[in-house]
């Protein structure tokens, strides 16, 4: 088969089949437009043509080009897919990928911001505009959940049920979970609902449960600008997303001690083994704690 067409028939896959999120369908065409202009290069058209010493040196290209390790890791993953689904579905005589190991990562801790400075960004937006009253249950209700950035933004009204105290949410793979909210998130929520949206939706029934001054459902990018922002404004110097967020969520539930596989539902993660990263996390920063605190370190 044409190496084109089968990419082509890889995206249609995960993207209508298998019901992956947008952002995820873009990051594996990127990494097979790599792929793709790595194989012209070699006059490589055809899936059967692609042999195990093509993929190792695409590998290599990368690593040439400074590719990290775990973007290369990342973009072996990727053809993996490719490759398997096309075995899987007949149209390949042998995966070239299948004996080829995965370039050994060290695992990263990830950052979390100490609960103080999740205090200051919480309490920046302020309540005098229906925009500061939205950011506001945003911050609020991004920190109380965990919920990826993605599915704070996609929520609709009908997924949140405040006198019940819960929200539903599709998570990756479209997953279904239910989550539960805090007082202080279903205040912030409420006061939005109350005060702030009927504002910004003017009559126009929108379904989006979060909305910019032009009653369309706030994005992911949009989101991001504004929690840099509130960041800034909050005199937090390091560098700061959504995702640095659900990490802090997660981290601060286990110092409290919340157990492991409570935190692993919260945040949706099908493998307990995604959520592992977190104790290790809350070591680290006892640890550090008592490096500068105790008074013989």
């Amino acid at each position: 088969m044409e190496l084109d067409r089968a990419i082509d028939l890889f995206i249609d896959h995960i993207k209508i089949e298998k019901g992956l999120a947008a952002h995820t369908v873009t990051a594996y065409a990127t990494d097979l437009a790599k792929f793709r202009a790595f194989c012209g290069r070699r006059g490589l058209g055809d899936t059967d043509a692609v042999a195990q010493t093509d993929i190792l040196g695409f590998l290599v290209e990368l690593a040439g080009a400074r590719l990290s390790v775990r973007s290369q890791a990342r973009n072996l993953v990727t053809l993996r897919q490719l490759f398997k689904h096309l075995a899987a579905e007949r149209l390949l005589a042998r995966d070239p990928t299948q004996e080829i190991e995965l370039p050994r990562l060290t695992r990263r801790l990830p950052e979390v911001l100490p609960f103080a400075e999740v205090e200051r960004l919480l309490a920046q937006p302020g309540d005098a505009t229906a925009l500061a009253l939205r950011d506001a249950a945003m911050l609020e209700l991004l920190y109380a959940t965990g919920l990826r950035v993605s599915e704070l933004t996609q929520l609709k009204m009908r997924d949140v049920n405040l006198e019940a105290g819960f929200l539903m949410t599709f998570g990756k793979g479209g997953k279904q979970r239910v989550v539960p909210l805090g007082d202080a998130a279903r205040d912030r929520v409420q006061r939005y609902l109350d005060e702030a949206r009927p504002g910004l939706d003017a009559g126009r029934g929108a379904d989006a449960l979060f909305l910019t001054a032009r009653a369309a459902a706030m994005t992911r990018q949009g989101f991001w600008k504004l929690i840099k922002r509130y960041a800034y404004q909050a005199g937090i110097t390091r560098p700061i997303s959504p995702h640095k967020l659900r990490h802090s969520f997660a981290t601060h539930l286990l110092e409290n001690g919340a157990d492991l596989r409570a935190v692993q539902a919260r945040l949706g993660h099908a493998d307990s083994g995604t959520t592992q990263i977190y104790p290790h996390v809350t070591r680290a920063r006892l640890a550090e704690i008592h490096r500068k605190h105790h008074p013989r370190p």
